[in-house]
Protein backbone atom coordinates (compact mmCIF):
# COMPACT_ATOMS: atom_id res chain seq x y z
CA UNK A 1 0.00 0.00 0.00
CA UNK A 2 1.33 3.44 -0.64
CA UNK A 3 0.76 6.69 1.55
CA UNK A 4 -1.93 9.12 1.39
CA UNK A 5 -0.93 12.18 -0.68
CA UNK A 6 1.40 14.90 1.15
CA UNK A 7 3.25 18.10 0.71
CA UNK A 8 6.85 17.92 1.06
CA UNK A 9 8.77 20.34 3.36
CA UNK A 10 12.56 20.41 3.49
CA UNK A 11 13.92 23.70 6.08
CA UNK A 12 17.22 24.60 6.47
CA UNK A 13 16.79 25.04 10.56
CA UNK A 14 15.89 23.87 13.16
CA UNK A 15 13.85 27.28 14.13
CA UNK A 16 12.40 27.21 10.45
CA UNK A 17 11.29 23.42 11.35
CA UNK A 18 9.76 24.78 14.18
CA UNK A 19 7.98 27.84 12.93
CA UNK A 20 7.08 25.47 10.20
CA UNK A 21 5.28 22.81 12.16
CA UNK A 22 3.11 25.90 14.10
CA UNK A 23 2.19 27.12 10.74
CA UNK A 24 0.73 23.94 9.66
CA UNK A 25 -0.70 22.49 12.63
CA UNK A 26 -1.81 19.08 13.28
CA UNK A 27 -2.29 17.93 10.40
CA UNK A 28 1.33 17.89 10.03
CA UNK A 29 4.69 15.20 10.82
CA UNK A 30 8.68 15.83 11.34
CA UNK A 31 10.54 13.41 8.95
CA UNK A 32 13.69 11.99 10.53
CA UNK A 33 15.21 9.03 9.22
CA UNK A 34 11.74 7.66 8.16
CA UNK A 35 12.15 4.34 9.53
CA UNK A 36 9.63 4.13 12.06
CA UNK A 37 7.23 6.86 10.23
CA UNK A 38 7.24 5.55 6.37
CA UNK A 39 5.66 2.15 7.42
CA UNK A 40 3.18 3.48 9.12
CA UNK A 41 2.46 5.93 5.89
CA UNK A 42 2.48 3.37 3.89
CA UNK A 43 0.02 1.03 6.20
CA UNK A 44 -2.13 4.18 6.33
CA UNK A 45 -2.32 4.21 9.95
CA UNK A 46 -1.88 8.06 9.57
CA UNK A 47 -2.25 10.23 7.03
CA UNK A 48 -0.93 14.01 7.45
CA UNK A 49 -0.93 16.63 5.01
CA UNK A 50 2.33 18.06 4.93
CA UNK A 51 5.70 16.20 5.66
CA UNK A 52 8.63 18.26 6.86
CA UNK A 53 12.06 16.94 6.76
CA UNK A 54 14.55 17.65 9.19
CA UNK A 55 17.24 15.09 8.41
CA UNK A 56 19.36 17.13 7.10
CA UNK A 57 19.44 19.78 10.14
CA UNK A 58 23.38 19.26 10.82
CA UNK A 59 23.03 20.87 14.33
CA UNK A 60 20.88 17.70 15.27
CA UNK A 61 23.55 14.85 14.94
CA UNK A 62 25.99 15.55 17.70
CA UNK A 63 27.11 12.53 19.65
CA UNK A 64 29.40 13.98 22.59
CA UNK A 65 30.47 11.30 25.11
CA UNK A 66 32.89 13.70 27.23
CA UNK A 67 32.10 14.12 30.94
CA UNK A 68 29.75 12.68 33.67
CA UNK A 69 27.05 12.96 30.97
CA UNK A 70 26.38 11.51 26.92
CA UNK A 71 24.84 13.60 24.83
CA UNK A 72 23.18 12.21 21.63
CA UNK A 73 21.81 14.28 19.18
CA UNK A 74 18.03 13.59 17.95
CA UNK A 75 19.11 12.66 14.41
CA UNK A 76 22.11 10.66 15.16
CA UNK A 77 21.62 7.24 13.38
CA UNK A 78 21.57 3.59 15.16
CA UNK A 79 24.92 2.85 13.52
CA UNK A 80 26.96 5.94 14.24
CA UNK A 81 25.55 5.28 17.74
CA UNK A 82 26.42 1.56 17.56
CA UNK A 83 30.18 2.65 16.54
CA UNK A 84 30.54 5.63 18.97
CA UNK A 85 32.31 5.45 22.33
CA UNK A 86 29.16 5.59 24.10
CA UNK A 87 28.74 2.31 22.96
CA UNK A 88 32.20 1.32 24.96
CA UNK A 89 30.99 3.46 27.63
CA UNK A 90 27.95 2.32 28.28
CA UNK A 91 27.19 -1.32 26.67
CA UNK A 92 23.56 -1.57 26.98
CA UNK A 93 23.30 1.44 24.56
CA UNK A 94 25.43 -0.66 22.21
CA UNK A 95 23.13 -3.61 22.57
CA UNK A 96 20.06 -1.29 21.68
CA UNK A 97 21.37 0.31 18.94
CA UNK A 98 23.48 -2.14 17.12
CA UNK A 99 20.71 -4.25 17.10
CA UNK A 100 18.43 -2.60 15.68
CA UNK A 101 16.67 -4.02 11.87
CA UNK A 102 19.44 -4.64 9.76
CA UNK A 103 22.61 -2.46 8.31
CA UNK A 104 20.01 -0.30 6.12
CA UNK A 105 17.83 0.66 9.05
CA UNK A 106 20.64 1.13 11.09
CA UNK A 107 22.14 3.71 8.76
CA UNK A 108 18.84 5.93 8.34
CA UNK A 109 16.90 5.29 11.07
CA UNK A 110 17.28 7.95 14.09
CA UNK A 111 16.94 7.49 18.15
CA UNK A 112 14.85 11.30 18.01
CA UNK A 113 12.45 9.44 15.10
CA UNK A 114 12.25 6.67 17.34
CA UNK A 115 11.28 8.47 20.29
CA UNK A 116 8.87 10.72 19.03
CA UNK A 117 6.55 7.98 17.01
CA UNK A 118 6.75 5.58 20.34
CA UNK A 119 6.06 2.47 18.40
CA UNK A 120 5.49 0.04 21.82
CA UNK A 121 7.73 -2.45 19.60
CA UNK A 122 10.94 -0.40 19.29
CA UNK A 123 13.72 -0.40 21.46
CA UNK A 124 14.68 3.33 21.86
CA UNK A 125 11.56 3.96 24.08
CA UNK A 126 12.14 0.37 26.52
CA UNK A 127 16.20 1.15 26.43
CA UNK A 128 15.78 5.08 27.90
CA UNK A 129 13.88 3.75 30.58
CA UNK A 130 16.54 1.92 32.21
CA UNK A 131 19.28 4.79 32.24
CA UNK A 132 18.68 7.99 34.15
CA UNK A 133 17.67 10.19 30.64
CA UNK A 134 16.51 13.67 29.94
CA UNK A 135 14.67 13.84 26.65
CA UNK A 136 15.20 17.32 25.37
CA UNK A 137 12.87 19.17 23.37
CA UNK A 138 12.43 22.36 21.76
CA UNK A 139 9.40 24.58 20.05
CA UNK A 140 8.39 28.03 19.56
CA UNK A 141 7.85 28.22 23.21
CA UNK A 142 11.86 27.35 23.62
CA UNK A 143 13.67 24.68 24.99
CA UNK A 144 12.59 21.96 28.04
CA UNK A 145 13.57 18.30 29.54
CA UNK A 146 11.35 15.44 30.06
CA UNK A 147 12.51 12.53 31.83
CA UNK A 148 12.10 9.77 29.85
CA UNK A 149 9.69 8.30 32.40
CA UNK A 150 7.35 11.19 31.78
CA UNK A 151 7.77 11.57 27.98
CA UNK A 152 5.78 8.34 26.51
CA UNK A 153 2.21 8.34 27.63
CA UNK A 154 0.76 5.77 25.03
CA UNK A 155 1.15 3.91 22.20
CA UNK A 156 2.41 5.86 19.83
CA UNK A 157 1.95 9.23 21.96
CA UNK A 158 4.19 11.23 23.75
CA UNK A 159 4.31 14.37 25.57
CA UNK A 160 5.55 16.34 22.65
CA UNK A 161 3.77 19.89 22.44
CA UNK A 162 2.57 21.46 19.24
CA UNK A 163 5.38 22.66 16.92
CA UNK A 164 7.74 20.75 19.55
CA UNK A 165 11.04 18.41 18.44
CA UNK A 166 13.14 16.22 20.30
CA UNK A 167 16.33 17.79 19.47
CA UNK A 168 18.62 14.95 22.01
CA UNK A 169 18.63 12.51 24.38
CA UNK A 170 21.03 13.70 27.51
CA UNK A 171 22.49 10.56 29.84
CA UNK A 172 23.82 9.89 33.02
CA UNK A 173 27.02 8.16 33.02
CA UNK A 174 26.70 5.16 35.44
CA UNK A 175 29.00 5.01 38.38
CA UNK A 176 31.22 2.21 38.97
CA UNK A 177 31.07 -1.41 39.32
CA UNK A 178 27.80 -1.00 36.87
CA UNK A 179 26.64 -2.65 33.82
CA UNK A 180 23.68 -3.00 32.07
CA UNK A 181 22.20 -5.59 29.12
CA UNK A 182 19.42 -5.09 26.39
CA UNK A 183 18.18 -8.28 24.87
CA UNK A 184 15.78 -8.81 22.07
CA UNK A 185 14.05 -11.47 20.81
CA UNK A 186 13.28 -11.55 17.27
CA UNK A 187 12.75 -13.77 14.34
CA UNK A 188 14.75 -12.22 12.16
CA UNK A 189 16.89 -9.27 11.88
CA UNK A 190 14.80 -6.64 10.26
CA UNK A 191 12.05 -7.53 12.68
CA UNK A 192 10.56 -5.37 15.25
CA UNK A 193 11.35 -7.57 18.32
CA UNK A 194 8.66 -9.88 20.20
CA UNK A 195 9.85 -9.18 23.71
CA UNK A 196 12.50 -7.24 24.78
CA UNK A 197 14.31 -6.59 27.97
CA UNK A 198 16.70 -4.24 29.49
CA UNK A 199 18.55 -4.26 32.86
CA UNK A 200 21.06 -1.71 34.59
CA UNK A 201 22.41 -2.58 37.95
CA UNK A 202 25.46 -1.61 39.79
CA UNK A 203 27.16 -3.98 42.37
CA UNK A 204 28.75 -3.27 46.24
CA UNK A 205 30.53 -4.94 48.29
CA UNK A 206 30.11 -8.85 48.04
CA UNK A 207 28.25 -8.55 44.25
CA UNK A 208 25.53 -6.80 46.91
CA UNK A 209 22.83 -5.44 44.51
CA UNK A 210 23.45 -1.17 45.19
CA UNK A 211 20.40 -0.02 42.45
CA UNK A 212 18.66 -2.17 39.81
CA UNK A 213 16.78 -0.73 36.88
CA UNK A 214 14.39 -3.07 34.67
CA UNK A 215 12.52 -2.55 31.86
CA UNK A 216 10.28 -4.67 29.54
CA UNK A 217 9.95 -3.75 26.23
CA UNK A 218 7.28 -4.93 23.27
CA UNK A 219 5.03 -6.05 26.67
CA UNK A 220 1.89 -3.69 26.17
CA UNK A 221 1.15 -0.24 25.28
CA UNK A 222 4.40 1.50 27.03
CA UNK A 223 7.66 0.30 28.48
CA UNK A 224 6.71 -1.88 31.88
CA UNK A 225 8.88 -0.91 35.01
CA UNK A 226 7.90 -1.54 38.64
CA UNK A 227 10.17 0.43 41.27
CA UNK A 228 8.59 -1.69 43.67
CA UNK A 229 10.34 -5.08 41.97
CA UNK A 230 13.35 -3.06 41.94
CA UNK A 231 13.69 -2.25 45.63
CA UNK A 232 12.73 -6.21 46.13
CA UNK A 233 16.54 -6.39 44.96
CA UNK A 234 18.17 -3.95 46.26
CA UNK A 235 20.60 -5.15 48.89
CA UNK A 236 20.03 -8.80 47.97
CA UNK A 237 22.71 -11.18 46.26
CA UNK A 238 21.27 -11.64 42.76
CA UNK A 239 21.07 -15.25 42.72
CA UNK A 240 18.87 -17.28 40.10
CA UNK A 241 15.95 -18.00 42.41
CA UNK A 242 15.74 -13.81 43.19
CA UNK A 243 16.09 -12.56 39.37
CA UNK A 244 13.51 -15.17 38.29
CA UNK A 245 11.17 -13.75 41.42
CA UNK A 246 11.61 -10.60 40.37
CA UNK A 247 11.35 -11.47 36.48
CA UNK A 248 7.76 -12.89 37.58
CA UNK A 249 6.42 -10.60 39.19
CA UNK A 250 7.08 -8.03 36.69
CA UNK A 251 5.42 -9.83 33.84
CA UNK A 252 2.93 -10.00 35.78
CA UNK A 253 2.36 -6.80 34.68
CA UNK A 254 3.09 -6.40 31.26
CA UNK A 255 -0.02 -6.66 28.75
CA UNK A 256 2.02 -8.13 25.63
CA UNK A 257 -0.20 -8.26 22.23
CA UNK A 258 -0.90 -11.33 20.41
CA UNK A 259 0.05 -10.95 17.29
CA UNK A 260 2.28 -12.64 14.00
CA UNK A 261 5.21 -13.18 16.29
CA UNK A 262 3.49 -14.59 18.74
CA UNK A 263 0.77 -15.54 22.06
CA UNK A 264 0.93 -13.39 25.00
CA UNK A 265 1.67 -16.22 27.43
CA UNK A 266 4.92 -17.10 24.64
CA UNK A 267 5.53 -13.31 24.74
CA UNK A 268 5.67 -13.45 28.75
CA UNK A 269 7.69 -16.63 29.16
CA UNK A 270 9.96 -14.95 26.50
CA UNK A 271 10.43 -11.98 29.00
CA UNK A 272 10.74 -13.76 31.86
CA UNK A 273 13.70 -15.69 30.46
CA UNK A 274 14.86 -12.25 28.53
CA UNK A 275 14.94 -10.33 32.50
CA UNK A 276 17.43 -13.11 33.53
CA UNK A 277 19.39 -13.08 30.59
CA UNK A 278 20.00 -9.63 30.50
CA UNK A 279 20.44 -9.28 34.38
CA UNK A 280 23.22 -12.20 34.50
CA UNK A 281 25.36 -10.10 31.91
CA UNK A 282 24.81 -7.05 33.57
CA UNK A 283 26.05 -8.81 36.28
CA UNK A 284 29.13 -9.99 34.35
CA UNK A 285 29.50 -6.28 32.51
CA UNK A 286 29.48 -4.39 36.23
CA UNK A 287 32.35 -7.51 37.06
CA UNK A 288 34.06 -6.15 34.27
CA UNK A 289 34.09 -8.37 31.79
CA UNK A 290 33.85 -7.64 27.86
CA UNK A 291 30.86 -9.45 26.66
CA UNK A 292 29.53 -8.08 23.02
CA UNK A 293 25.93 -9.42 21.68
CA UNK A 294 22.36 -8.55 22.72
CA UNK A 295 19.54 -10.03 20.61
CA UNK A 296 18.36 -13.27 20.37
CA UNK A 297 17.09 -14.87 16.90
CA UNK A 298 14.53 -18.05 16.82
Amino acid sequence: MYPAPFRYHRPATLSGAIALLVELGDSARPLAGGQSLIPILKMRMDEPSDLVDINRLAELSHIDSSGSEVVIGALATHARIAGSPIASRIPIIGDCAGGIADPQVRSLGTVGGSLSVADPSSDWPALVQVLDVEIVCQGPNGKRSVAASDFIIDSYITSLLDGELVTEVRIKVPPENSGGAYIGFKKAAPSYPAAAAGVQLTLGDGDVCKAIRIVLGAAGPVPVTSKEVEQQLVGESLSDDRLAQAAKALVALSDPPADARGSSDFKRAMLRSLVVKAAKTAIRRAAGQNITGSHDYV
